[in-house]
């Protein structure tokens, strides 16, 4: 069963944090997060495990790319995730940015 707490200890992580910020404009697959965050795609697998363990990202799978978003179906979390992200917080804009020069990125063409 999910709990605050468990919202909580993902929302520890600067990682996810960056994560649910970019899910929480458009779809991604694990590629273009690899791309907008400049991290290793271990690095932001594990992640993303951590998120879905805890239902908060859906999956969606398009040819050989599994591409994920928020579930906003818990509408508990996402009123607390909405307040985390109205923050100005430099590392998040930074990866807005990113994400809107490969808006139309597709993964290894």
């Amino acid at each position: 069963m999910n709990t605050l707490s468990d919202l909580f200890k993902v929302l520890s992580d600067d990682t996810r944090l960056r994560i649910i910020n970019l899910l929480a404009k458009q779809d991604l697959c694990v590629c273009e997060l690899v791309d907008i965050l400049d991290l290793s795609q271990p690095k932001i697998s594990k992640h993303i495990a951590r998120l879905r363990s805890i239902n908060l990202v859906n999956t969606k799978r398009n040819e050989q790319y599994i591409y994920y978003s928020l579930d906003r179906s818990n509408f508990e979390y996402m009123n607390i995730i909405n307040t985390v992200l109205l923050s100005n917080n430099t590392k998040l804009l930074e990866d807005i940015k990113n994400l809107e020069k490969v808006e139309t990125f597709v993964c290894s063409k």
